[in-house]
């Protein structure tokens, strides 16, 4: 019975791979975790070859399962050895976190063309705002890969089959993403997806590389800081227009694929594509032109139950497709945009947020790199920032911890320094899985970490979870709770009967390596 059922759970997800149809709904509320928009266009090609490609995490789980893409394939293309695992540093990925893909309970997939393979779920604990790497082998020519350009992050194209190795001697390196298209999570506390659909603005064009500056990260890490658990992805195209298909398939003709089909959206975010519509083509589309692309995705969006937030366009005076009427078409839209009865839920005024007061149709010079079009690192924060988070729910949705320490009863705080004085810190206590977590400070959003391997006291400084901001909790009979160190597999302590800052040092449990949680 169990060999049968195996072989028909096969069968239904390469019908589902084929016919590009979801995977069957999982009982775990599976939330995007990341995503990428495919495009055509690549004249890359891959064969015999290990991808290993760094994504960035908006929010953790318990579980995993990855999404491969061949919509713009010119061949079936077969996928093999699919492994997921937190990235260490470069191309390096630490081995305990690595865990295997199947598909169908298969350890490779061929996807047609136009087609999409879902992952069955793996667990393993992914956590928020951390890297994770993954990696597969393409055991057979592709054909031109279906990609998409810009990832602003740097991956890695190995020889061979070592998907699976924990270090690797990478042939090249790669700008763009090839074939991956999607990461999901099993939150059980999530609210749900934000969908970010644009063009370069929302893709990040002029933000730091490999430093996820992009104003989807720095939102995902307001609502993360906030105690939200709210997936945040990214479905943008650099040179992306709403009516006309160029730079990837329009707004218009890729919005069931990027936004609708995408896991758990409950929110899109509508953005830049505008601007390349009136940069972009002459004659110039009129703002009503532009209007009615936007209601079009506005109804196709409500009858999904999909909340519409509408972005105003950002000023770009001096670059260098900029005219006078289509900055019309611009100011026309944005009073739109702003105006009642537009079907927009919510309106997000990136306008307002980056344009020199001075000049209102010109970027903030303190925002903008030069080129007059994009915002850099603190334009994109200034846009993140103009979101309000309300939009996504009560603040703290997730219900935070705080720690008291039984060596002078104070609750513990991150300031950064843990430090058991009665100042308390609120922390975000994240499932690692197998009885582990991560302490992230909702005070400043950062992980708790060992520092140096757990020589140095304990401290709120770290963006991603990797073995030093890992703690084993173990259960005292008292109600307590004790933290292991994984940096070294010694206690937290709190030293000096709580008067020093917290250490992980201690080999036995007394009264200064016990806390009481506090929930809030």
């Amino acid at each position: 019975m169990q060999r049968l059922i195996r072989a028909l759970t096969a069968a239904l997800v390469a019908v589902l791979v084929a016919t590009n149809l979801p995977a069957p709904a999982s009982a775990a509320p599976w939330l995007g975790t990341w995503a990428a928009s495919p495009q055509s266009g690549s004249n890359r090609e891959f064969s015999n070859q290990t991808l290993r490609q760094i994504i960035r995490t908006s929010i953790g789980g318990g579980a995993v399962r990855v999404q491969l893409s061949n919509a713009f394939g010119t061949r079936a293309i077969t996928v093999a050895n699919v492994h997921v695992a937190r990235r260490t540093s470069g191309s390096s990925v630490d081995a305990s976190s690595d865990r295997l893909m199947t598909f169908g309970g298969q350890q490779s997939v061929t996807i047609p063309v136009g087609g999409l393979a879902i992952s069955d779920a793996a667990s393993v604990p992914v956590a928020a705002s951390s890297d994770l790497a993954v990696s597969f082998h393409l055991p057979t020519a592709t054909g031109p890969a279906t990609y998409h350009q810009t990832a602003l992050q740097t991956s890695y194209i190995a020889a061979g089959n070592v998907a699976g190795n924990a270090t690797i001697t990478p042939t090249g390196e790669t700008g763009d993403n090839f074939i991956l298209s999607g990461v999901d999570v099993d939150s059980a506390n999530g609210a749900g997806t934000v969908v970010a659909l644009g063009a370069s603005i929302v893709d990040g064009v002029a933000s730091s590389h490999n430093a996820n500056r992009r104003w989807p990260n720095l939102l995902s890490n307001r609502l993360n800081a906030s105690g939200r658990v709210v997936g945040v992805v990214n479905q943008g195209i650099s040179g992306n227009q709403l009516l006309r298909d160029g730079a990837g398939q329009s707004a218009i003709n890729r919005f069931e694929r990027d936004v609708l089909n995408q896991t758990g959206v409950k929110w899109v975010v509508f953005a830049d594509n505008p601007i390349n519509d009136v940069g972009s083509n002459r004659p110039v589309p009129t703002a009503q032109q532009l209007i009615t692309g936007a209601q079009n995705l506005i109804s196709r969006a409500h009858a999904r139950g999909i909340q519409f937030i509408c972005a105003t366009l950002t000023p770009f005076q001096g670059a260098n497709y900029w005219t006078q009427e289509g900055e019309n078409s611009r100011a026309a839209y944005n009073a739109w945009v702003r105006g009642a009865g537009s079907g927009c839920d919510r309106v997000v005024d990136f306008d307002a947020a980056t344009r020199d007061p001075a000049n209102p149709t010109r970027f903030l010079p303190a925002y903008d790199p030069g080129d007059h079009l994009h915002p850099n690192d603190a334009g994109f924060q200034a846009m993140a920032n103009a979101f309000d988070l309300a939009w996504f729910g009560a603040a703290g949705g997730t219900p935070g911890i705080q720690l008291r320490s039984r060596a002078n009863n104070q609750l513990v705080n991150a300031g950064p320094t843990l430090v058991a004085n009665g100042a308390a810190t609120t922390f975000d206590r994240v499932d690692l899985g197998n009885g582990t977590i991560a302490l992230r400070s909702r005070a400043n959003g950062m992980y708790v970490a060992a520092e140096a391997a757990g020589a140095q006291p304990l401290i709120a400084n770290r963006t991603a979870v990797g073995p030093w901001e890992t703690f084993q909790v173990v259960n005292n009979a008292n109600g307590t709770i004790s933290l292991r160190a994984q940096a070294n597999g010694n206690l937290v302590c709190a030293d000096g009967g709580g008067a020093q800052p917290l250490i992980a040092n201690r080999t036995a449990i007394g009264p200064w390596e016990q806390f009481d949680v506090v929930n809030v």
